[in-house]
Parts: C-alpha cells; sequence; structure tokens
C-alpha cells in the first residue's frame, strides 16, 4: 500500500519556486497601488489653477512640495528593486533541472518504443557485458539495466509500469517542503527557535497592541475621544456660547497637547514669543483660570488661532506651528457641530437639560469660515479677495457705490466696478475679476412633502415632514454674463415708469436676485401695443429670491429697473385678461342661454364629471411616478459613492487645500433651536438633491421656520430661505373600516352554503350504509 513522504528541499531548488512566489505576491500589488501617479497631470492641475490660487498660500506650499519631495523617487526605486529580485528569481527557476522525471525503460535500453523482444534481450546482453560489476562496470547503472530489462520481459513488472509507472508497483508519494534542510538541522534548532519567538510572540503582539491602542483613542473622524468629550462637557455646561468662549474651547481640544499628539510641540522659544504676540493680541483671558484653558498648549494655540485671524506675522518656528493648529480646526469644529446635534437629539427626546442654541452651533460654522479665510468676524468680505487691504475699503463703501458685500461688487456695472477700483493696475484688477468669477453662486429650490402618505401635500401634527432642497452651483462669472445679457429694452411708457421708480428708490438691482423673467418677455412680446399714454405704477420692491445672508442679517434689496419693468408689463397683461375673461364669459352665457332642452345638459354633466374622473386618474398615475422616481433616486444615492473632491477654494492664508463644503439644515430663528440636523453637503460639484426630514409640530397652526445654506470656506455667501408650515388636525383613526363590513345577504349566503355542505354530507353516509 501506498503511504506518504515528506521531506525538506535538500537541493535547494523547491526554496526558489517559493520564494519567486511570495516576492511576485508582494510586489505586483505594490506596484498597482504605490507606484506615483502621473506627475505630470499634477502639474498640469496646478497650472491651471495658478491664474486664480497663484496667491493662495496653500498654492504655494504645494509647489515648494512638489518641487523639493523625494518620497516619489524613493518609492519607484525600491519598487524597481523589488522587480529586479523577482525577475532574477523567475530566470534562476527557469534554469533548474527537473529533479522528477518520467521512467521509461527503452531510454535506459537506448532502444526505440516498440522494439521486439529478440531486440531486448540481444541489447540486454551487450549492456551486461560492458556494465556487468564482475567486468569491472558499474553496478548502480546496471542495476537501472536489469531494472529495465525486467520492466519489458516480465509480465507483472511490465504491467506495473504501464499502471503506475514504476515497475516495483506503487511507491510513497513524496511532498518536497520548501524551505532548505539547514533550517531543521540540529545544529541550527536553537537560532530557528529564537526567530519564531521573536516574530510571534514579541514583534506581533507589539505591532496589533500598538495599533489597536492607537485606534481606540481615535473616533470615526480621526478626533481623539477625550477632545469629544471635551467639546460635550463644554456645550453642556455653555448652551450660549459666544465667539470668543468658542476660540476658547476649540484651542483646548488634546489634538495640540504634545501629551496626547506627537505632531504638536512646545518649543522652548514660545516663553519668549507667546507673550509678545499675546501683548499685540490684547485681551484674550490670559489670567483665566479655568482648566485646561490655562495649560500652556491651550494659550498657545489660542494666540495662534487669532493671530491667524488677524492676519499678523509670526516667527518661522511660530509659523509652522500655526499651520499645524489652522490645518486642524476644520475638522474640530465639525466635531463641535455633531456633538451639539447629539445634545440636541438627547434634549428633544429625554430632556432635563438645555440643548445647544442655534447661536452656538452657528457660531462653529462661522468660525470655519473665519478660520479658513483668516478673517476676523468684524472684517468685511471683500478681503477675501487678493489686492484689497484695510484702507481701500472706503473706495468701496462711499455713497456712490455702498459696496459692502461680494454680491455687491458683483451687481455694479463693469465701468462703475473698473472705477471704483481705480486704485488697482490692470493685472491686480483681471486677477481680482477672475478670482471673484470663481466664487460659487448657489440657488436653492424647495419642495415641501410629507412622504408615504395618501395627501401628500397636507401636514399633520406628528408627522414626518420631508423638505427636499435641490442645490444647483455655478460659477460668479456666469452671474457676469447673465448680468450682461439680461439689460431690459424699455419703451417711452416703461421709461416712465422706471424715472419715476429711480426717484423714490435709488437701491440697484442686485444680480443674484431670481429676476421675473416672464413679467420680461411679456413686456417685450407687448412692445408694439403699448399706447402713447404713460403709465404710472407705483415703485415696487423685490424681495431677495435666494435669501442671500451677508454676516448675520438678510439683506432686503429693491430693484427699480426690474420693478418698473415688471410692474408696467402686468398691468397691460392683465389688462387684456380681463378683456379676454370678459370675452369668454359672454361667449359661455350666450350658450348656455342656447341649450334649452334638459337632455343636452345632462350630457353636459355626464361629460364634466367623465372629465373630473380622468383628471383624479393622471393625477394619480403621476404622484405614483412621482414617488417611483423618488424611491429610484433613494436607492441610486445609497448604492453611489461620491468623491468629496469639489471645487478649490479660494483661501490667501489658509495651509491646506481645501474644497468647497456646506452645511444645510431647519432652524426656528425666533426660538433658537434646531428643527433639523444639519446635512454637511460634501459633493456638490454642480446639482445636489438633499432630503431634511423632521417632525412637524404635536399642535395645529402656522409655523415660520427657515432653510440655511452656510458655507464653510466663504465668508458672506450664506443663504437664508423662509419655509411656512401649515399643521392640520391629524385624522382619526377607523375603528371599523368599510373594509371589514360584510352585508348580511353575504353572510346568510355563507350560512345557506355551510348548510348545505352539511346536508350533503349526511345523504352520502346514509348511501353508503
Amino acid at each position: 500500500m501506498a503511504g506518504q513522504q515528506f521531506q525538506y528541499d535538500d537541493s535547494g531548488n523547491t526554496f526558489f519556486y517559493f520564494l519567486t512566489s511570495f516576492v511576485g505576491l508582494i510586489v505586483i500589488p505594490a506596484t498597482y497601488y504605490l507606484w506615483p501617479r502621473d506627475q505630470n497631470a499634477e502639474q498640469l492641475r496646478l497650472k491651471s489653477l495658478r491664474r486664480v490660487h497663484g496667491r493662495c498660500l496653500w498654492y504655494r506650499l504645494r509647489l515648494m512640495k512638489s518641487q523639493q519631495s523625494i518620497v516619489p523617487t524613493l518609492k519607484k526605486a525600491a519598487l524597481l528593486f523589488g522587480w529586479a529580485v523577482f525577475l532574477l528569481l523567475a530566470y534562476k527557476v527557469s534554469k533548474l533541472d527537473r529533479e522528477y522525471q518520467e521512467y521509461n525503460p527503452y531510454e535506459v535500453l537506448n532502444l526505440d518504443p516498440g522494439a521486439s523482444l529478440s531486440e531486448i534481450k540481444k541489447q540486454y546482453r551487450v549492456l551486461s557485458l560492458k556494465y556487468h560489476p564482475d567486468k569491472g562496470g558499474d553496478e548502480s547503472t546496471f542495476m537501472r539495466i536489469a531494472k529495465a530489462y525486467a520492466a519489458l520481459t516480465n509480465e507483472q513488472s511490465r504491467q506495473n509500469w504501464e499502471q503506475y509507472g514504476n515497475p516495483d508497483g506503487p511507491g510513497a508519494t513524496s511532498f518536497g517542503i520548501a524551505l532548505p534542510a539547514w533550517i531543521v538541522d540540529q545544529k541550527n534548532s536553537m537560532l530557528v527557535l529564537l526567530v519564531y519567538g521573536l516574530a510571534f510572540m514579541v514583534i506581533l503582539p507589539v505591532v496589533v497592541g500598538t495599533w489597536w491602542y492607537r485606534s481606540i483613542r481615535y473616533s470615526g473622524d480621526q478626533i481623539l475621544i477625550n477632545t469629544t468629550q471635551l467639546f460635550m462637557h463644554f456645550m453642556y455646561k455653555t448652551p450660549n456660547m459666544n465667539m470668543k468662549r468658542l476660540a476658547m474651547v476649540l484651542t483646548a481640544a488634546f489634538e495640540f497637547d504634545p501629551r496626547s499628539n506627537k505632531d504638536a510641540t512646545i518649543r522652548p522659544t514660545d516663553n519668549i514669543e507667546v507673550p509678545q504676540l499675546i501683548r499685540e493680541l490684547g485681551n484674550i483671558n490670559v489670567k483665566k483660570k479655568e482648566p485646561p484653558f490655562c495649560y500652556p498648549y491651550s494659550l498657545k494655540a489660542r494666540v495662534l488661532v487669532l493671530a491667524h485671524l488677524a492676519r499678523m506675522d509670526v516667527s518661522e518656528e511660530l509659523e509652522e506651528d500655526q499651520r499645524f493648529v489652522v490645518r486642524k480646526s476644520p475638522a474640530l469644529l465639525q466635531e463641535m457641530i455633531n456633538v451639539g446635534c447629539q445634545l440636541t437629539m438627547m434634549a428633544n427626546s429625554r430632556g432635563g437639560f438645555h440643548a445647544p442654541r442655534l447661536v452656538t452651533i452657528e457660531n462653529c460654522m462661522k468660525l470655519t469660515q473665519m478660520i479658513v479665510q483668516g478673517l476676523q468676524e468684524s472684517r468685511s468680505p471683500l478681503l477675501q479677495l487678493p489686492h484689497f487691504e484695510e484702507e481701500h475699503l472706503r473706495y468701496c463703501v462711499s455713497k456712490k457705490y455702498k459696496v459692502r458685500s461680494l454680491q455687491d461688487l458683483v451687481s455694479l456695472k463693469d465701468s462703475d466696478r473698473r472705477s471704483m477700483l481705480r486704485f488697482l493696475g490692470d493685472e491686480k484688477y483681471d486677477e481680482v475679476i477672475a478670482v471673484l468669477g470663481s466664487f460659487p453662486h448657489i440657488t436653492m429650490d424647495t419642495k415641501l412633502q410629507v412622504l408615504d402618505d395618501e395627501d401628500s401635500n397636507n401636514i399633520t401634527a406628528g408627522s414626518i415632514v420631508t423638505v427636499t432642497v435641490t442645490l444647483t452651483r455655478k460659477r460668479m462669472s456666469e452671474v457676469f454674463e447673465k448680468e450682461q445679457d439680461s439689460t431690459p429694452c424699455l419703451t417711452e411708457e416703461a421709461a416712465a415708469a422706471t424715472e419715476e421708480a429711480g426717484e423714490s428708490s435709488k437701491t440697484k438691482t442686485k444680480v443674484w436676485q431670481n429676476k421675473n423673467k416672464a413679467a420680461k418677455k411679456t413686456a417685450k412680446s407687448k412692445k408694439k401695443k403699448l399706447t402713447k399714454k404713460k403709465a404710472t405704477p407705483a415703485p415696487a420692491k423685490a424681495k431677495q429670491a435666494n435669501g442671500n445672508v451677508a454676516g448675520n442679517e438678510v439683506a432686503a434689496i429693491t430693484a427699480a429697473t426690474t420693478a418698473a419693468t415688471a410692474t408696467t408689463a402686468a398691468a397691460l397683461v392683465v389688462k387684456e385678461e380681463e378683456e379676454d375673461a370678459s370675452d369668454k364669459g359672454s361667449e359661455s352665457d350666450e350658450a348656455e342661454a342656447n341649450k334649452d332642452s334638459p337632455s343636452e345638459r345632462d350630457e353636459d354633466s355626464d361629460k364634466q364629471s367623465d372629465t373630473e374622473v380622468d383628471e383624479m386618474a393622471g393625477d394619480d398615475e403621476e404622484e405614483w411616478e412621482a414617488l417611483q422616481q423618488s424611491i429610484q433616486r433613494r436607492e441610486r444615492a445609497l448604492l453611489e459613492t461620491k468623491s468629496k473632491v469639489t471645487h478649490p477654494v479660494y483661501s490667501l492664508y489658509f495651509p491646506e487645500e481645501k474644497h468647497e463644503w456646506w452645511w444645510l439644515y431647519i432652524a426656528d430663528r425666533r426660538d433658537q433651536t434646531l428643527v433639523s440636523m444639519p446635512y454637511h453637503v460634501c459633493t456638490l460639484k454642480d446639482t445636489e438633491e438633499v432630503e431634511l426630514k423632521f417632525p412637524a409640530p404635536s399642535k395645529t397652526g402656522n409655523y415660520q421656520y427657515s432653510i440655511i445654506l452656510r458655507s464653510d470656506s466663504f465668508l458672506g455667501l450664506d443663504q437664508i430661505r423662509p419655509l411656512k408650515l401649515e399643521v392640520h388636525e391629524a385624522k382619526a383613526m377607523l375603528d371599523n373600516h368599510p373594509q371589514w363590513d360584510i352585508p348580511d345577504t353575504e353572510e346568510e349566503d355563507e350560512e345557506q352554503e355551510d348548510s348545505d355542505g352539511i346536508e350533503e354530507s349526511e345523504d352520502d353516509e346514509e348511501d353508503n350504509d
């Protein structure tokens, strides 16, 4: 019976096969994942951003890093060395002789396959005389010759050879272990045991333990658990937190403590340089003894953040530490927002403590904008643009222009804008316009409904309300183009109305407003029908459609030219509609008067009822299609993974490339509470659809909420959209639904069927008897 044999590789050939496979399994995946990507593509991307972002700190740091970094070269060298070793081993394996060869007795006797028995015997005698030990031949060679002769002449040996490949019958199965024999040699046993002990009992536990200890200290967003607990403590303790207190809590994070984070440093020169910055900054609550605000790391981080917001120059050593603190701050502020939302949900569900106020969470968002742009809260948003200094703002806020925000600057005519920015040269002016054109312009479309309900537009007490917000991002440069294309051509009457409206209201029309395009088109189409009689409509105020917010207030802007044009056109349209309606009314009266017979009236009523039924069926089909489309969109959103790389932010003083992200939420600004939790929109490139859900109030009535969109990167681009909610009484649950009401006739029929079945069964039993 065949057995099994295990033997180590004495020759070392099998070990080369194992080593080649092992190196290949490492080199091939490492090349795919670690080979430096095309550097030309990154250089081309940076080159395309140079015109707009050339002055940004992150852009200059990225250029220096790409020029000075040798990491890609080292990666390429290491991978090429690995491939060289792999190819060398593969060449070595290809040159190895095969140890196992199929046994063939014809080859041993130097005969052609199929030789006759006489030829076999003749050749055996010739080889015996030559290799027989008695004749001075080789004994091992003679044994192989004798074995081959027996395999070809002996019937049993021939059957064994043909069946098992061996004249002696089935042999033991041999398994080679791809390790050299010296590993199990008695002389090297202690060395091998020591290596195994170090690898599996020391190195592996230390590596796993270190990884585990580090991983449990961080949350899913790579924020220290101790920092999250610190934020929760102070937000619970201080629900209404102002900006100064918020900066203190932010800089107390353990990410800035060298004992918790090795990237944070405390230098000996800090004892000299930090007090100098404190004297320049002024009052920053240095004497506050509340821990951890009084700790050195917290005080240093607070000073560096405030110096960054004031755009103060610091030394090279402090500048490196300042970049580290500023780079970490947006993620920490996002964690503070998450903590505030968690406390709000806990307060709404459990009660017993005060949730953080809305102003606290909004201050976190504003502080993120301030840190990204390097601006204090009281500074003008115009300072986000290049070449703008504090002394230049007097040209903008003059009585002639009154430009206080980015939207005001966009709304100016090009000639007025160039005249106002006369302190800039042509190159600097072109750069300012290019940067301003790259800023985002967001429009919001909202839809309010109650999903999974028969009447989705009826909001009842306690129902789950879904607000679908469609965000559309465009560039400010597109707004420039629309401004040039949307200049209205006024008639005499419209011009007169414009002059009268201009006397009462001199405020300019803002470009980012959604103008009444339908009124414009009507005015243009009715231009030829205007009479010489001048219309004198009252000046109208156009509310801002998108609710843009500059700072803490919602800007309310009047549109003189557009209002006058729209008013004139609207008056003409209303007048013509009234005339058409009167004509139609007279015609319908005549038609009704002609209907003398009751049969005609009955036919008309039947047609009207059929039309109503068809309209109801069409509405049901539209609702069903809309529901199916919304379900498909949700499924695609769950399965689709979008990239968080959107559009690079223009930030002069932020040390890292930042992409445009937004917060979208619903709030009750009267009660200063969150209605829906802030949704962090991180994938808005062109268009994004977001669903905000919240429970309707338990009491009926009218409620006024606000849909708020805030940027995490720009100042002055926030938007507020009013949301009116009318809550009705919830429908009462029916105890006896009509579908369970069974008529008496059906019950009698069922009883009759049961009785008939019983009588038939009795008759069958009697027949059987």
